[in-house]
């Protein structure tokens, strides 16, 4: 049986180290813009159904275009299918700094959508195939934490970018994504070339097995729940609940640095401080704990801060209850990432596999933000939030009944 110590000892490989370098280029963009987009759609004079459609456009094409990446990543390798990725999401991003209608804001994200799902099934892919089984929960983590750190400076930068204009903050996003393409262009070429040699027999992941192991059914369940949660009514209703429910009341008064607008920003990287802090801490512990523990406390916990946000009565716990939707985030994430690679399996080409598990998480992020949003019109926060948190609570009921996916070695 490998130890908690042993594992630790063995080195992420250099190939990985590389994908990490670029997760925390792009997270740093990402986070960026996440804080500004709804209001920069709000501008449009359209409502905050209307804003979350921009954010569920993102993530339905995300969806549409899984399937064909992970097509595209086995027919061509991940590392071509990255950086085609990474390239279609910039020039989205400079496209929409000059969006001059809210349709036309709307089809630059779709397109975004395309490009994030090429580079994120790529990624996944590539991670669970090189990531040696003793140290998945480690590289999942590292990984994991390369985007967090990046989405915790984000969000202040882009509120400092501000200043120089609503457009500047996404075309430093799409400057920040070339960068990561060409950083995975030039430091993987000898990967790159032995995909085109290998990627035809390497053996395949089948969609079929997956699903028979009940850790893949609860994967997707919880991938759901997560995707509502943080990639959709996060990056949508968040900011605009933040921005809009202490406008005009005493916390900017005695704070009066702070601006309501730039609440939304210091909520989300509060939320991803949270998301560090334990990732850092705990990401690897999953290696010899298991993957089930940490998932299913991270839901819980995230459920229960998620689910109670709309009852805020200031800033102060608006911020407190972001940081503990965070902390229980960073448990759900690295966890199950390598969950998913023990499903695949190491030397495989698991391109179907993770790129089911990221439609299903993508839906979340579709239908979360939609709902939120026609709930927010008709009936208020309290009951947007409330329905994110019982969501969560659906994905730790399905973990809690699901089998460990970790294999003790030895």
């Amino acid at each position: 049986m490998t130890t908690e110590a042993e594992g630790t000892r063995i080195p992420i490989p250099a190939e990985l180290r590389v994908m990490i370098v670029s997760a925390f280029i792009i997270a740093i963009g990402f986070g960026i813009i996440a804080p500004i987009l709804p209001q920069y759609a709000s501008d449009f004079g359209v409502s905050a159904m209307a804003v979350s459609a921009v954010v569920s456009a993102f993530g339905l094409f995300r969806l549409l275009f899984a399937p064909a990446s992970g097509k595209l990543t086995q027919m061509l390798g991940e590392t071509p299918v990255y950086t085609i990725g990474l390239l279609i999401v910039a020039a989205s991003m400079i496209a929409t700094a000059y969006a001059p209608t809210y349709e036309l804001l709307l089809i630059f994200r779709a397109v975004g959508g395309i490009g994030s799902t090429f580079f994120t099934v790529s990624a996944m892919t590539f991670l669970a195939r090189k990531a040696p089984p003793q140290i998945r929960g480690k590289v999942s983590g590292a990984y994991a934490s390369a985007f967090l750190i990046g989405n915790v400076a984000g969000p202040l930068v882009g509120s400092g970018l501000l200043v120089f204009g609503p457009r500047v903050p996404f075309l430093v996003y799409g400057a920040a994504l070339v960068v990561a393409a060409l950083v995975v262009f030039v430091m993987l070429r000898r990967s790159r070339l032995e995909d085109r040699k290998t990627g035809d027999t390497r053996q395949k992941a089948t969609l079929a097995e997956a699903w028979s192991v009940r850790g893949y059914r609860a994967a997707l369940t919880a991938g759901f729940a997560n995707g509502w949660a943080t990639f959709g009514l996060r990056n949508s209703v968040v900011p605009l609940f933040a921005a809009s429910a202490f406008a005009g009341s005493a916390w900017f008064t005695h704070n009066p640095w702070l601006e309501p607008g730039q609440l939304a920003g210091l909520a989300l990287s509060v939320f991803a401080a949270g998301n560090v802090a334990t990732v850092m801490i705990f990401s690897r512990r999953s290696d010899h704990w298991g993957r089930r523990p940490p998932i299913i406390w991270g839901l819980i916990i995230a459920g229960l801060a998620t689910g109670t946000l709309g009852l805020a009565p200031e800033p102060w716990t608006l911020l407190f209850l972001s940081l503990m939707a965070g902390a229980g985030t960073g448990l759900i994430v690295p966890a199950q990432q390598a969950a998913l690679a023990d499903v695949v399996g190491q030397g495989r080409n698991g391109g179907s596999v993770v790129s089911t598990f990221q439609m299903t998480q993508d839906l979340g992020a579709i239908v979360g933000p939609l709902v939120a949003g026609l709930i927010v019109d008709q009936f208020g926060y309290v009951w947007a939030f409330a329905l994110t948190g019982l969501i969560m609570m659906v994905g730790a009921a399905a973990w809690s009944r699901a089998p460990e996916t970790l294999q003790r070695q030895g």
